[in-house]
């Protein structure tokens, strides 16, 4: 069976019109194929996402990443990151824009099967539950260890005013959920309250939750690395689109 794909780098359209550059990563063939959405991390827009992107494909899924941190400066993704981060973080407001723009992106596209899902890791993976809930149009949502998706007090800023499991009612998506039971951001008990406002809004998902693993587990070039629990959460991601994106 032949396979191919091709990758490259693009621009999409955020808010007020802003032109951002992504990456996108195509099978190549007529399709139809589902597409996704990857949210970055907080260290930026780096090696590892554009690797991600190359794998959905590889998978069957037209994948694209929009770089949030575009307006920032262009430079080595982990300088960007940081100078993002020391400067507040982008707001969600700006970034949910920006990935509304990549799923239409996706959704102009002749070969998709009419279906887009979106994960993101970390903050990425926050990112991906307010996309959930917020924007209208994903089938299917990947949420890996988002952090602060519970959060109150001192959390909560001028560009990130609410905690995203206020809005667990308006999420209009099945939900994966990843998580390392050694993880601080998000702990095991911010965890169980992400999972009983699930419940309370009878919202379908299904969360895995791993032992001796904490935050980033999925990041083989970082020490944080689990191969048994990343391999595990893989198979899981892949079971579950395959589910609701097919």
């Amino acid at each position: 069976m032949y396979e191919g794909m091709i990758a490259e780098t693009t621009t999409v359209q955020g808010p007020n019109g802003d032109s951002i550059g992504a990456y996108i990563a195509k099978p190549l063939g007529s399709g139809p194929f589902p597409g996704m959405v990857l949210i970055h991390h907080a260290p930026g827009w780096d090696e590892w996402y554009r690797e991600a992107a190359r794998r959905f494909a590889h998978h069957g899924y037209v994948t694209i990443s929009p770089n949030l941190y575009h307006r920032n400066g262009h430079g080595d993704p982990s300088e960007v990151g940081a100078r993002v981060r020391e400067s507040g973080g982008i707001s969600d407001a700006q970034a949910l824009g920006d990935i509304e723009g990549a799923l239409r992106f996706l959704q102009t596209l002749p070969n998709l099967n009419g279906k887009v899902g979106v994960f993101g890791t970390c903050s990425g993976g926050r990112l991906t539950f307010l996309s959930g809930c917020r924007i209208q149009g994903f089938d299917a949502a990947v949420e890996c260890w988002g952090g602060r998706v519970v959060a109150s007090g001192d959390e909560l800023t001028a560009n990130q005013p609410a905690a995203p499991i206020d809005f667990t009612a308006d999420l209009s998506c099945p939900l994966l959920g990843l998580f390392g039971n050694d993880d601080q951001s998000p702990t095991p008990e911010q965890v169980n309250l992400h999972e009983e406002e699930l419940k309370k809004h009878n919202k379908s998902y299904e969360f895995h939750r791993y032992d001796g693993a904490g935050h980033g587990f999925f990041y083989y070039d970082r020490a944080m690395y689990r191969q048994e629990q990343a391999v595990d959460g893989w198979n899981n991601i892949w079971a579950f689109l395959g589910k609701n994106l097919a």
